[in-house]
């Protein structure tokens, strides 16, 4: 399958790039470049007016688009097609959210979407009952803690989620997340928990992974020092298809939720690893959540490329990327709520296209993913905005903003809309030197001293930037970003040419690490081990001799 650099378009955008040094000019020269470069759907403003593009590079991009077959091959997706070549799985996670009645989707001979709709329902119907307290625990009680112990992508978007939508959760039992491995964060949490009153969940696929069975035996030991072994079956749930060790471990046989090999844990938020939000937020509102996926998806299928908001998205990426030279991706939320968002696009995009190996086997020629970072963006004006204003680091920057409050403190929101503006606008214009200095002459300034601090103040601009607004954060529009940012990365693997749906990468630290297990609990070493290695595992058993 071609890759964007073996198209055509491909060189129309290398000779493009040089062209476009300034976001000034842009404007300058339409002063209708915010209706020209922002779109407005699936209940989204999408406005990438303070991207260093014109109308030609956009032109490129959706011939780029049509030679590439994205429309094709996002269908192929959709209706079940064995996409990840190197696992031979289909790529499903959108058959998760589809809404309404559709057709049967039939793959392999079996009704997909009848099997989601059924472990939904399932899942569904245990966390109202949860969340409403008709089921209880070992001593007779409702739960007021859940405790979803997982690591990856059965963590890190129901926790970002869970977040998010706090203004949901009112009703429901605490809801915590437990990931690390080294023990402490369990520790805290257990420390002040009610064991008659906490409800774990292991989400673990194959119910194997190191981290998860770690925090999960711990917790279970935790459980049965206070409520004896009897009770463990009450306590436990999980989301797994690994039923012989669910029964080992003493899963309740009510309290377990299927996942599938055509779901990627990094795209799983929408499946029953989604039970602890659900829980949080209720039956209703996950669905809502659902909806607005779905939402998008239909978007993403139907709209042309000028509308399409992923492909845009995506287009924008490959261009900063590829053609300007911007190896970073900050983002910035101007809600509190949306914190963990940052971190959850970290493995959605790094571990998807973070790949130097196209899916014909041949070296990417081109840098793929970019390194995806970011902070709420209020706290981040005073931590490295300077760096982004000044700096000589290249990034580009996605802000996401709601218009009303989640918090219900407009008056508070309206300052984190009016930073937001603020900073958009200095990314994108910044302030020249002649600025600068009628500004220092408007103070008084003597001539020496403006000579002075004219460098320091000057501010580059030409920040790229796409400010994704929204009325308020509630579950559809959560929904929507999740799958806009879903499809964002599925289209520039086809651009890099690269498989965003494997993940071998993560593969061999985890051999490594079975391997090192007893060497730690056990300190020796051997002279077949890098010295870097046989240093470390002698510094662990001087310090453990000693304690």
């Amino acid at each position: 399958m071609p890759a964007g650099v073996d198209c055509p378009a491909w060189a129309q955008l290398s000779a493009a790039a040089p062209l476009l040094a300034s976001t000034r000019s842009l404007f300058a020269a339409d002063a209708e470049r915010f209706a020209h470069c922002s779109v407005r759907a699936a209940g989204l403003l999408f406005d990438y007016s303070r991207q260093r593009v014109d109308a030609p590079v956009l032109a490129a991009f959706s011939a780029l688009a049509g030679q590439l077959g994205v429309r094709e091959r996002a269908a192929a997706m959709f209706r079940g097609d064995a996409i990840n070549l190197t696992e031979g799985r289909a790529v499903l996670h959108t058959a998760l959210r589809r809404v309404g009645e559709p057709a049967p989707l039939m793959v392999g001979g079996v009704d997909i979407d009848a099997l989601v709709r059924a472990e939904r329902a399932r899942m569904l119907d245990f966390a109202e009952r949860v969340r409403t307290g008709l089921i209880r625990s070992s001593a007779g009680q409702a739960f007021t803690l859940v405790v979803n112990i997982g690591i990856g992508g059965s963590d890190l978007g129901p926790a970002m989620a869970v977040e998010a939508l706090r203004q949901y959760t009112q009703a429901a039992p605490r809801v915590a997340f437990v990931s690390n491995v080294d023990g402490c964060q369990l520790a805290d949490l257990l420390q002040e928990a009610d064991p008659a009153r906490t409800l774990f969940v292991i989400c673990s696929k194959t119910f194997t992974t190191l981290e998860t069975r770690s925090n999960a035996l711990v917790a279970r030991a935790w459980l049965q020092s206070r409520l004896g072994p009897a009770a463990v079956p009450q306590h436990f749930a999980a989301v797994s298809t690994n039923q012989k060790a669910m029964d080992e471990f003493g899963v309740h046989a009510d309290y377990r939720f299927a996942m599938w090999d055509w779901v990627g844990g990094r795209y799983s938020l929408c499946s029953s690893i989604g039970v602890a939000l659900a829980i949080a937020i209720g039956a209703a509102q996950f669905e809502a959540l659902l909806g607005g996926a779905a939402e998008m998806d239909q978007h993403f299928q139907s709209a042309p490329w000028a509308q399409n908001l992923p492909v845009l998205a995506a287009m924008l990426g490959v261009w900063n990327v590829n053609f300007l030279g911007l190896p970073t991706h900050a983002v910035l939320p101007y809600d509190q709520r949306l914190a963990r968002l940052p971190a959850y696009l970290q493995q959605l995009e790094m571990e998807s296209n973070g790949k130097s190996v196209r899916l014909d086997g041949r070296p990417a020629p081109v840098p793929t993913c970019p390194v995806i970072w970011g902070e709420p963006g209020s706290n981040a004006q005073h931590s490295f905005f300077q760096m982004l204003h000044q700096g000589s680091a290249r990034v580009a920057c996605d802000f996401l903003l709601p218009v009303i409050s989640s918090c219900d403190s407009q008056p508070q929101q309206e300052l984190a809309i009016a930073n937001a503006l603020a900073q958009a606008e200095a990314f994108a214009l910044g302030q020249d030197a002649a600025q600068v200095e009628a500004e220092l002459r408007r103070q008084g300034l003597a001539a020496a001293r403006i000579a002075e601090l004219l460098p320091h103040k000057v501010h580059p601009g030409s920040r790229p930037l796409t400010l994704i607004m929204f009325p308020r954060l509630d579950p559809p529009t959560l929904g929507r970003l999740l799958a806009l940012y879903e499809h964002k990365v599925f289209v520039q693997s086809l651009i890099w040419g690269v498989n965003a749906f494997d993940q071998w990468g993560v593969e061999l630290g985890k051999q490594l690490c079975k391997k090192i297990i007893p060497l730690v609990q056990h300190p020796q070493t051997t002279a077949t081990m890098s010295s870097s290695l046989r240093g470390a595992l002698d510094f662990v058993a001087s310090t453990l001799s000693s304690k």
